[in-house]
């Protein structure tokens, strides 16, 4: 399903694993194990959205992952170095600093933020994971900081105003 980087480009999407859980139902016979997988999936143009799959196989898992997370997609706003802003993305108990960078930084960021950004298009941003590691916690606090940025075009055309007054 997924090639060694975990990432599959077709649709022109790119999808990428974050977490595969295996979980455990303790019936009369012994246990009973299903598999939960967080999938991330994105253009690499700014649309990104997040899916949680769970089935008997890890395939089908996936598989239902990736189709929540194409339901799930918007669009956020990006720039062509990087994001417009500095934000922080809250969720439950995780939450993630995202900063802009400058040309050639690269993503500086871990697994489960890292796969976010990356299906996003983001080139070059600094990031950091604060309180929770959970990686359902921080895919969520990610989407949930990227969601709230703006560029100065956005803002200028919400107030009514040119960009020149927003910058003055």
């Amino acid at each position: 399903m997924a090639d060694s980087r975990n990432d599959k480009i077709d649709d022109q999407f790119i999808e990428k694993i974050v977490f595969i859980n295996r979980v455990a139902k303790v019936v009369k016979g012994g246990r009973r194990f299903s598999f939960s997988a967080i999938v991330v999936v994105g253009d690499g143009n700014g649309r990104v959205g997040y899916g949680l799959g769970k089935a008997n196989q890890v395939p089908e898992a996936i598989r239902k992952g990736v189709e929540r997370a194409r339901k799930d997609m918007s669009q956020v706003s990006i720039t062509d170095i990087s994001i417009p802003h500095e934000i922080n993305g809250k969720y439950g108990a995780g939450s993630v600093m995202l900063k802009p960078a400058s040309e050639g930084t690269g993503v500086i960021a871990g697994g489960a933020v890292r796969a976010v950004l990356e299906a996003a298009g983001v080139q070059n941003i600094l990031t950091k994971c604060l309180g929770s590691h959970n990686p359902h916690n921080l895919v969520k606090a990610t989407l949930n900081g990227l969601r709230r940025l703006r560029t100065v075009e956005e803002i200028a055309a919400i107030r009514g105003k040119s960009v020149e007054e927003i910058l003055a």
